[in-house]
């Protein structure tokens, strides 16, 4: 079957560059018909999006912060002048003080801890709320991404995995809110994926190896793949689901153990 992204739209926020996962789904999207708008944070990351999106056919790129209230507000009203309803937001964006992704969790500050939580998961609702306007008429999806290690302890992943913990709480709380507007709220979770926030976290390319050599398919997630489940979510077949964490991760987060080999 081919799903179709004909006549929707939608904000994709959090490209950093051509090997980030929001630019894995906004391929796919487009690919699969979709019309794009795009956020960045500051000039140096707009100079980076600028052609990424025009070489999706996309000419509305929007400076957002999510940790300013005024950026979101004037990125979306922003957004609303070109178009007054949206079909789907992608929601890519994480941060965490990179000296906090190694070592001991013990160590974490309180103030990266309230940063990371505030950039993780609260912006999710933030991002929520000021979209929920321009999707109540005619229904739509909000996607975010997680990762495993917001339930089962990954070495230097830290403070991270508590964001992550809260994201997730975050989506199923505002599948609720917002299902009887026919608004979809689902987080999808790859794998590690070699991008610039993934590279950020100690023993990167250890636990990238690993989950390769011992994950179920035997392989970590592509960009494609994930692009391509995120369509599903978006499109009008995802129709019935909500409040979800899909794993795009080759069947690891189902492993009690390494493989016998890998021992």
């Amino acid at each position: 079957m081919t799903i179709s992204m004909q006549g929707k739209r939608g904000l994709i926020m959090g490209v950093a560059n051509d090997r980030s996962i929001a630019w894995g789904i906004a391929k796919a999207m487009r690919e699969a018909g979709a019309d794009l708008a795009f956020t960045y944070q500051g000039e140096a990351f707009g100079k980076r999006v600028a052609p990424l999106a025009e070489s999706l056919g996309s000419d509305i790129l929007i400076d957002a912060d999510v940790t300013d209230d005024a950026s979101l507000d004037a990125a979306f009203d922003a957004l609303a002048e070109r178009w007054p309803a949206i079909d789907f937001v992608v929601h890519a964006i994480a941060y965490s003080d990179k000296s906090e992704l190694t070592g001991r969790f013990l160590n974490t500050s309180r103030a990266n801890f309230k940063h990371s939580l505030d950039i993780s998961a609260y912006s999710f609702i933030e991002v929520a709320r000021r979209a929920y306007p321009m999707m109540k008429a005619q229904g739509g999806t909000l996607l975010t991404l997680t990762y495993q290690g917001s339930n089962k302890v990954v070495p230097n992943y830290n403070v991270m995995g508590v964001a992550k913990a809260a994201l997730e709480s975050v989506t199923r709380y505002l599948a609720n809110d917002l299902g009887p507007d026919g608004i979809r709220v689902n987080a999808i979770s790859p794998g590690p994926m070699k991008t610039l926030a993934g590279a950020a976290i100690g023993g990167a390319r250890k636990t990238f190896r690993h989950t390769e050599l011992n994950a179920p398919l035997r392989a970590n997630a592509t960009l494609e793949a994930i692009g391509g489940t995120a369509v599903w979510l978006a499109s009008d077949a995802g129709a019935c689901t909500s409040g979800e964490v899909i794993h795009v991760d080759g069947g690891y987060h189902v492993l009690g153990m390494p493989q016998a080999e890998n021992l």
